[in-house]
């Protein structure tokens, strides 16, 4: 599968400055492919991880980087990253007082439309390791990350983004942006970490499951989908959260549908 790079430096120096002042901040960039990003992370940042998979391409950053000591390259796949170890561990060299054992990451990053998904599942699961994430992704997946209950965009991406993240769409660049142009265009999304599991009283692991079932047919119902579970729980539960008996689950916001699952509770 080819990889489209990005190519716009004022499209890069956008997405770089969506982090924010991050000088004494370790910054985390999800496959940096030819360093577009990069450039600007290692002169702004007192640490940077760039994670790239392909192996010819990590080593022609490690060769580009070579005389750069706030830039580790980990040649490996984001998911089998462990972000607890990763920001637990000392940072910068014996001179530079920038950084050391930073507090949480800043994740920037071009995420293939196939995986979106898992690496944002995997990032969440280290929440509390992230201070927020800067990503370009397809249009079309950003509007179902950032949709709003009531759409037909709005479904368990979106709601599983905005369980543990603000979701902001920032702006879309072209397809020229990148080399090769692709045939679609790409939107710049900022998730500034914000769990909100407590506050709705559900615990998040079984909570993502829930969610899971509601939208697990999106042309049914959210009483239908629910019984397939709890054939018996689910109309008093959705009655008891005050929603209508033919209501589907992309019409139900957060704060409701935990709601529902909190009266399927035994």
């Amino acid at each position: 599968m080819g990889q489209n790079f990005l190519a716009d430096r004022k499209a890069a120096e956008r997405i770089v400055a969506a982090l924010g002042d991050v000088t004494n901040k370790l910054v985390v960039e999800i496959g940096p492919g030819k360093g577009v990003l990069t450039d600007m992370l290692v002169q702004r940042a007192a640490h940077v991880v760039a994670i790239e998979l392909d192996r010819v391409l990590g080593a022609q950053l490690r060769m580009k980087y070579s005389g750069r000591s706030n830039l580790e390259i980990i040649e490996g796949d984001v998911l089998g990253i462990d972000f607890a170890r990763l920001v637990g561990r000392d940072t910068g060299t014996a001179g530079d007082t920038r950084i050391h054992r930073a507090p949480k990451a800043q994740v920037i990053g071009n995420l293939p439309y196939y995986i979106t998904s898992p690496i944002l599942m995997h990032l969440f699961a280290h929440q509390e390791h992230i201070e927020q994430i800067v990503i370009m992704v397809q249009r079309e997946v950003a509007e179902r990350i950032a949709a709003e209950p009531g759409g037909r965009k709005y479904g368990v991406l979106s709601a599983t983004a905005q369980l543990f993240a603000k979701v902001e769409n920032l702006f879309t660049l072209p397809p020229g942006a990148f080399t090769p142009p692709p045939k679609v265009h790409s939107t710049v999304l900022r998730l500034t970490i914000e769990p909100k599991a407590e506050k709705l009283g559900v615990a998040p692991g079984a909570f993502l499951e829930f969610l899971k079932l509601a939208f697990a047919q999106k042309r049914k119902t959210l009483l239908n989908n629910v019984k397939q579970r709890y054939p018996e729980q689910a109309a008093r539960a959705i009655a008891a959260a005050k929603l209508r008996p033919d209501v589907r689950a992309e019409a139900v916001g957060l704060e409701k549908m935990a709601k529902v699952f909190r009266a399927l509770a035994p």
